[in-house]
């Protein structure tokens, strides 16, 4: 058996048995606590702290309730009336913060690398766990992604999933790529304009498209992602209305696809630029799925690495 994790950082080189425990816990705690309507107890006397230094909905908001239903306290940390905006170094908000014998530090960051800093840097038993840093990593998400395909098509080893969008400045791709290669998927296929995807090094495993419509024939899965023009110079962004006709998931595209194929986006969602409306609320959308999926997996999360 893989060992219990103390801190979850990354999916890259997780080991399959860890990456389906994870799964299979949030499943059966999905159960326990009656799709969210019972609080469970397990994590009573523990609490957990949202450290967030980027704007998020979604993310914060499930691991806030994920750590209440599993019966854990939650402190929402404030970054603007912290001392971080007085120049305060980060690595002493985190001792500030460890004195307080914080159980669990859920971080997003927008520099890449930030929670295993923390991670080397915590000076007591505290658990680090990334809620997304700069374009590396948000392990939640990967997980959560992976459940939802699993709930519909669990036979990963004959899957063809698509991601396509600004894959160069997204974190949550390269999470799906560790999940999805970790679980055995036949056919990783990136898609999108020569300037937002990754080198072909990073991934040589994966098939690397420009042509949306070649790469989403047959597809079991497709995954958009939004242009990251936070992360973007002015000179990348690209028109609009021109990504659209490109690489925006629409019906004709999707028909491309195999039958049934799952229809998913992180959020937030840009409709019109990387997925249109009719798509994104049609019969194919998993997309709120992910979003009820997100609280399970972050539910065994927390579970994992802080249950006695």
């Amino acid at each position: 058996m893989s060992p219990r994790l103390r801190h979850l950082t990354t999916l890259e080189n997780l080991p399959r048995e860890t990456i389906e425990r994870l799964l299979d816990r949030a499943e059966a705690l999905r159960d326990a606590c009656a799709h969210g309507t019972r609080k469970l107890n397990v994590l009573a006397g523990r609490t957990v702290l949202n450290l967030f230094f980027e704007p998020s909905t979604r993310t914060r908001t499930s691991f806030e309730l994920a750590a209440r239903r599993l019966g854990a306290d939650v402190i929402n940390f404030d970054i603007g009336f912290s001392s971080t905006s007085k120049g305060e170094e980060l690595f002493d908000t985190l001792h500030t913060l460890e004195a307080m014998h914080l159980d669990a530090i859920i971080v997003r960051h927008k520099h890449s690398g930030t929670p295993d800093e923390l991670v080397h840097h915590a000076m007591s038993g505290v658990s680090v766990i990334n809620a997304g840093d700069g374009n590396r990593a948000h392990p939640t998400q990967g997980l959560l992604d992976a459940l939802t395909i699993r709930q519909h098509r669990p036979d990963f080893e004959n899957l063809t999933v698509v991601i396509c969008g600004d894959i160069k400045h997204s974190r949550v791709a390269r999470s799906d790529i560790h999940a999805f290669s970790a679980l055995g998927v036949k056919r990783i296929r990136l898609c999108g304009p020569a300037t937002l995807m990754p080198a072909v090094e990073e991934f040589p495993h994966c098939q690397h498209y420009d042509d949306f419509d070649a790469a989403i024939e047959g597809a079991d899965a497709v995954i958009t992602l939004r242009l990251q023009k936070e992360r973007m110079a002015s000179t990348d962004l690209p028109d609009e209305a021109a990504y659209f006709t490109r690489y925006g998931l629409d019906q004709r595209r999707l028909a491309l696809a195999a039958k049934g194929c799952l229809v998913m986006h992180p959020g937030p969602i840009n409709r019109g630029i990387e997925i249109a409306t009719e798509v994104a609320d049609g019969a194919q959308s998993r997309i709120l799925e992910q979003v009820g999926n997100g609280v399970f997996v972050r539910m065994a999360v927390l579970n994992e690495v802080l249950a006695r």
